[in-house]
């Protein structure tokens, strides 16, 4: 199988091409810019190419399976999903973007007649979160509501830190009787029972409130994290400005000089995730602890290509590819027990 990582000059880029090389993997590595990718290439004495999205397909011809890392997704997936339908290339994605999560869904009849895989989401946005919500629809196959919340440790990419500019400007987003709707930041807060104990959180637009509902059915789903309550005011009080060109543009060019966590940092701290979902009459919660988000997502990114070729085609999320079990084949995942109340 020859496979391809698409932003590899990227931070995840280049952490999914180091640990792909450790075990014997060979992936092409690719990019918008020549200078950028042929140093990373020549460090790990891979081959490289240089091409724009628009002169994707004409360069997909010989790939299996691209890895896409090139973001802000909402800018990128739809030209990369498109080639890789017209080349047959299978597709993964490392977004944790709501509405690009949409729109690949709305590919899959496409995805099935091309006999193509579109799985975005196959880094820490969404696989551990994503899991944990099948874990409970499995032990509670009646839930009508599903809560997710997670807490990480170690800091942000300078990707990560670009789309949360773009996500700042839009709000909070939630699932209500199977539709998306768009709150304010924090409308809701609650207390998480992590592994680690208690925290209290507040509600955030995470990518489930798009890929749980399509795993799981469940109609109503919120997603947290740990926020200043006063951030969902001001988000609400800034956003028109927010949303300029001007300030978006200033807010990416900082954004841009965020290195990412050294490796270091990203051995000493962790994530976790926790997860309630519940009907009128029961409520089962679940926890999990994983490693350092990156380091997850590019051991989730390289279990799931070799994984990929067992999947029908179509486009799934990570727990409708492999199992609501594939988190706990994760490096480094301990994952607990489903309770019931």
């Amino acid at each position: 199988m020859t496979w391809m990582v698409y932003g590899a000059n990227g931070y995840t880029g280049r952490l999914i091409a180091e640990l792909a090389v450790q075990r014997g993997e060979r992936p092409v590595l690719a990019g918008r810019s020549r200078e950028k990718v042929e140093p990373v290439a020549a460090a790990l004495g891979l081959e490289h190419r240089a091409f724009s999205l628009e002169n994707a397909r004409g360069n997909l011809g010989d790939i299996d399976v691209v890895v896409h890392c090139a973001g802000p997704f909402s800018q990128t997936s739809d030209a990369m999903v498109d080639a890789c339908l017209k080349s047959r290339t299978h597709y993964l994605d490392i977004t944790g973007e709501i509405d690009v999560f949409e729109s690949v869904s709305l590919r899959h009849i496409d995805a099935r007649k091309a006999g193509v895989v579109l799985l975005p989401g196959a880094g820490f946005d969404v696989v551990p979160t994503d899991c944990v919500a099948a874990m409970l629809k499995e032990a509670l196959p009646t839930a009508t509501h599903l809560d997710l919340a997670f807490v990480v440790g170690g800091g942000a990419s300078a990707g990560t830190t670009k789309t949360s500019v773009e996500a700042a400007a839009v709000g909070g987003r939630i699932r209500v009787n199977g539709d998306l709707r768009s709150v304010r930041i924090g409308h809701r807060r609650r207390t998480a029972y992590f592994r680690s104990g208690p925290r209290e959180v507040g509600s955030i637009p995470w990518g489930d409130v798009s890929t749980a509902y399509r795993s799981t059915g469940i109609p109503n789903i919120t997603t947290f994290t740990t926020v200043p309550g006063v951030l969902g005011q001001l988000q609400q009080l800034f956003a028109p400005v927010l949303q300029t060109s001007l300030v978006q543009n200033l807010a990416k060019n900082v954004a841009g000089k965020v290195k990412g966590p050294d490796e270091r940092k990203r051995a000493n701290t962790r994530a976790e995730v926790f997860g309630e979902a519940w009907d009128a009459k029961t409520k089962v919660e679940c926890a999990i602890t994983t490693p350092n988000a990156y380091s997850l997502t590019a051991d989730s990114v390289l279990r799931a290509i070799g994984k990929i070729h067992d999947v029908a085609p179509g486009s799934h999320t990570p727990s409708s590819a492999f199992g609501a079990g594939f988190v706990r084949e994760l490096d480094g995942v301990v994952a607990g027990q489903i309770r019931f109340s």
